[in-house]
């Protein structure tokens, strides 16, 4: 139903647009860039949906609302109005009727016909805002994800004490003070938080930067299950039908082989990191700059990042 649905809203909404959004909206699936991308400020290929009508931007959260769950949709707008808020945008003002988004650079590609019997895909591309959403044969990748929030928490003005991705940073939190102190010695891999993601934006993951940490199979019933939890907050963003997939992916080529690491203050307030990591996900989180007041975390899918492994069956199937 994802692949269908979403196909119908991408052609419906490049039928909205005149030429000239149509040429900077469009690109074939095998562009170079593909898999080019960043989480950083500046500009990126694509349209912006401030060159969007309100109409034309309602199309293009269509794509967002079939793709996501309804807490990923409202994760992504958190991001969104963090971001006016950070540059105090009037769209960040309480009780405005302007779209969040109108005046924002995120910028919106689809990469391929989705008219047509090849892959194709769409994605969404700004600061701390970073989808990439594939379609092959029936078939959906939906990573690399990655959300942002800066600042973590607003600390002044009308938005007062609003906090964006705080679960991420509060079920962290509570797995890493739920460990014993054996446990707690295996998952803390360095009193120095890094100042990034290690990943960082590269077109591939490399779960090889990553510490080892703490294994899920040495964890209590209690501990396991905010540890589940803590994997929900990154898989439980795409729609039911991914998230379940990837869950299924996850346990069937070994969840006890899934790591938790932890690095830097073991307390709110400091700066502080984890990843989680394992065959086929893995997951980091960090929160060091601007005094531990500005989240950075993404989701990669070690074997289908850019629907890598959907690809190589389809091609090697025709």
């Amino acid at each position: 139903m994802v692949v269908e649905q979403s196909r119908a809203a991408a052609i419906e909404l490049l039928a909205s647009l005149d030429d000239g959004q149509r040429a900077k909206i469009g690109a074939p699936f095998d562009t170079p860039d593909h898999q080019v991308w960043t989480y950083l400020p500046g500009d990126r290929p694509g349209l912006t949906l401030g060159e969007l009508s309100v109409e034309q931007r309602l199309l293009a959260f269509r794509l967002l609302e079939i793709a996501l769950s309804e807490r990923g949709l409202a994760d992504a707008r958190a991001v969104l109005l963090t971001e006016a808020i950070r540059r105090g945008l009037p769209q960040a003002m309480p009780g405005s009727s302007v779209d969040v988004a109108s005046d924002q650079r995120y910028f919106l590609r689809v990469l391929g016909d989705p008219a047509g019997f090849e892959p194709w895909a769409w994605r969404i591309n700004g600061h701390h805002l970073a989808l990439h959403v594939t379609f092959v044969a029936g078939a959906v990748g939906f990573t690399p994800q990655f959300f942002g929030a800066e600042p973590a928490m607003v600390l002044s003005g009308p938005h007062s004490g609003l906090r964006t991705l705080a679960d991420e940073q509060d079920l962290g939190f509570a797995l890493l003070h739920s460990l014993e102190p054996g446990q707690r010695s295996l998952a803390v891999v360095s009193d120095e938080a890094p100042s990034d993601i290690l990943t960082r934006f590269d077109p591939v993951a490399d779960p090889a930067v990553l510490l080892r940490g703490l294994p899920y199979g040495e964890l209590t019933p209690e501990q396991r299950q905010l540890f589940s939890l803590l994997i929900g907050q990154y898989i439980g963003r795409a729609a039911g039908p991914i998230g379940l997939q990837t869950w299924q992916d996850i346990t069937e080529h070994g969840i006890e082989r899934l790591t938790f690491a932890w690095a830097g203050a073991q307390e709110p307030g400091d700066g502080h990191y984890y990843s989680i990591a394992g065959p086929t996900f893995l997951a980091e989180y960090d929160n060091t700059q601007d005094n531990a007041n500005h989240i950075h975390s993404v989701w990669r899918d070690l074997r289908n990042d850019w629907g890598t492994d959907l690809l190589a069956a389809h091609y090697a199937a025709h």
